[in-house]
């Protein structure tokens, strides 16, 4: 898993990277055209020359564009740190979604299975259909078997406790998961704070209080704010959905341990 993240992480910044050139090349063309523009109309009328501007207004940007421009705009100081806990963060809730995924096990079938191991008298077999079937629950039940000789109470101890670390397994990663949520907003305010100190060290350098001269600083602020607010939202949208996987994975592990111990029962397996 740790490739997984290295991965993710070098197509994440590369991925900036290459926007950020991308936005910058746009930026300077932009800037050249508009300079041809206005030399162009210069000789004309001040009133004919701003007519056809105001009708043909900015050029509109898709959501995308007006992302990565923000972004540029921001400090980089700032932005660059809740860049990587985005990144980071969404490494470790992919790879969180592809391991509840793969333990997710049709329970129903896992019991049918092994009841009919069971109603043939054939304990090895429902041992290694639990073996061969992949997930938390399947191992569960492993265990339960495994202790069938001990009696009842020892199933459903041995069940219990090996939940318990199927559990901690299943829970793994979502601290730092939850680390990031609440660090990239706590990133954001702060670019905010020294964005609001450098407006003022501005107005006091200048002894102005004009717009023009807080305007940047203020910009930066709010900027940094507002990008470790979407970063919280999506990794806590991840989040709450890993939560409902987890708790959905580890009810069906106990409904599973205790019909099996239902079917152990059924098939007079601790008289043996």
């Amino acid at each position: 898993m740790r490739k997984l993240y290295a991965l993710l992480l070098l197509i994440g910044m590369t991925l900036f990277a290459g926007n950020y050139a991308i936005a910058q090349d746009e930026a300077a063309a932009q800037d050249t055209a508009s300079t041809e523009q206005v030399e162009e109309a210069a000789p004309a009328d001040e009133e004919v020359a701003a007519a056809p501007t105001m009708e043909e207004g900015v050029p509109q940007m898709s959501g995308y564009q007006m992302i990565i421009k923000y972004f540029i705009d921001g400090s980089w100081q700032w932005m660059t740190p809740v860049l990587i806990c985005l990144i980071i963060g969404l490494a470790y809730c992919i790879e969180r979604i592809i391991t509840l995924s793969i333990a997710s096990t049709n329970t129903d079938k896992l019991l049918s299975r092994i009841d009919e191991k069971l109603k043939g008298g054939d304990l090895e077999g429902a041992r290694e259909v639990c073996k061969a079937t992949p997930g938390p629950t399947a191992s569960i039940l492993f265990e339960g078997l495994k202790n069938v000789a001990k009696g009842p109470e020892s199933v459903e101890k041995a069940m219990v406790s090996y939940g318990g670390v199927q559990m901690g397994l299943l829970e793994r990663g979502l601290v730092w998961i939850s680390l990031f949520i609440a660090l990239a907003p706590m990133l954001g305010f702060m670019g905010t704070v020294i964005g609001m100190i450098q407006a003022f060290d501005k107005i006091e350098a200048v002894g102005d209080m004009s717009p023009t001269v807080v305007a940047g600083g203020i910009k930066v602020a709010l900027l940094t704010t507002v990008f470790g607010l979407i970063t919280a939202i999506i990794l806590q949208i991840f989040y709450n959905y890993i939560i409902s996987k987890i708790d959905f994975i580890v009810n069906k592990m106990e409904d599973a341990s205790i019909a099996l111990v239902d079917v152990l029962v059924e098939n007079n397996v601790f008289k043996h």
